[in-house]
This record gives C-alpha cells, sequence and structure tokens, in this order.
C-alpha cells in the first residue's frame, strides 16, 4: 500500500470496513437457518465466518446442499433468502457507520470510490441512499448475486477502476480478489470476524490497520 494520495480510486468491502455490521449478518445466518435445528444453524455460522465476501446466495446452498444433504428447491432457498433480508435491513439501518469516512473522503476529493461487497446489491443501494451515504461513492456499489472478483473484473474492464487503485478489505477472500485483479490491498481488523487476520497478513505480508480512521494518519 503507498500513500493514499497515489491511487486513483479506492474500492471498499462494506460489512467491517463502511458499516460494523458483521455481527449483523452473522447473527441473521444464524436465525434465518434456526427452522432447521440449533446444529443446522451453528454449522452455517461457522462456515459464513470462514467464507466472508461470500455471497449470501452462495451460503444458503451450502446449508441445503452440504448441511442438509438435500437437493435445494427454488422456493425453500427464496424463503430463506426473505428472512435473511428484512433481518439485515433493519440491522444495516442501525450499525455504526465507520469513523472518518467522510473525512477520508474530503481528503481525496479527486479520487473515485466504489463499494464491491458480497451483500445485496439492491439492497446495499437503498440502504446507502436512505443513510447519506451513497453519494460518497461516486464510481458505484456493487454487491451480488455478482461475486467480488467478477465485479472487479467488470469494472476494470469498463476502466471504472482507474489505477492506480487501493481495495480496502477485512477478509481473506477481499485480498484474495484484490490480489488477482491487480489492486493494492490494506486490510482492517477492528471490525472483522476473520480470527486469524493476524497470521494470514504476516505470511502474505499484507499492510494492516485497525480501522479506516487510521488511514488519515
Amino acid at each position: 500500500m503507498g500513500p493514499l494520495e497515489h491511487y486513483r480510486t479506492l474500492v471498499f468491502d462494506c460489512d467491517g470496513v463502511v458499516l460494523d455490521s458483521n455481527r449483523v449478518k452473522t447473527e441473521a445466518f444464524h436465525a434465518a437457518a434456526l427452522p432447521y435445528g440449533k446444529k443446522a444453524a451453528s454449522e452455517l455460522v461457522a462456515y459464513h465466518v470462514a467464507h466472508g465476501g461470500i455471497s449470501r446466495y452462495r451460503k444458503f446452498e451450502y446449508l441445503l446442499r452440504h448441511i442438509l444433504g438435500r437437493q435445494e428447491s427454488l422456493e425453500e432457498l427464496q424463503v430463506l433468502l426473505q428472512c435473511y433480508a428484512g433481518l439485515v435491513r433493519e440491522g444495516l439501518l442501525g450499525c455504526a457507520v465507520a469513523p472518518g469516512l467522510v473525512e477520508l473522503r474530503e481528503r481525496l476529493p479527486d479520487c473515485r470510490w466504489m463499494i464491491v461487497s458480497g451483500g445485496d446489491q439492491a439492497e446495499l443501494r437503498e440502504i446507502f441512499a436512505m443513510r447519506g451515504l451513497a453519494e460518497l461513492f461516486d464510481g458505484g456499489i456493487f454487491g451480488s448475486p455478482d461475486a467480488k472478483d467478477l465485479i472487479l473484473e467488470r469494472e476494470l474492464r469498463r476502466e471504472s477502476i482507474r489505477q492506480p487503485a487501493l481495495f480496502i478489505g477485512d477478509s481473506r477472500f477481499d485480498h484474495q480478489c484484490a490480489r488477482q485483479s491487480g489492486l493494492d490491498f490494506v486490510f482492517l481488523h477492528g471490525w472483522s470476524e476473520f480470527k486469524s487476520w493476524r497470521e494470514y497478513c504476516d505470511a502474505e505480508s499484507i499492510e494492516a490497520r485497525g480501522r479506516l480512521l487510521d488511514l488519515l494518519s
């Protein structure tokens, strides 16, 4: 990671970076799967935490196929997704916004900002608009059902991501997507649920900061 002023584009993950929403998502996965039993709910949560940044669609498919061991039905998947979305929406409207976000935007007025998240794209755009955050991200707000790596590939091809670019994330998958796409990366661990972040960052020589505010110093 170079000096912030060096970058023409900043790409942000949402959960655990811009919003303190990782716990919101984890609790919602547990609640949505609980009708299938506590064991199934706990296994889904473990899978979710171990695969940060992967879309909810793939996680509920994993619940049905691998944890419950049956062929998924579109109707059943939609019920799970709707239950989860309702729980998450309430949490996203009330969770904390990263301190320093507006100050960082003011410091980098000519830098393009973009959200690339594993969260649902329509949901993200609605939440960010309602919370007055959408205007900060002039490069767009993107999410599932498209995967992060495919979003980055597409936006690079469209030249919406102008190099040099920095990805700010809080998961192993965020780093893998950034590396695959040729973006610099910084890991924010303050709200991350990735328990082995320190060992991973050391092994991969990744610069880590506690929170977004630390990028200002």
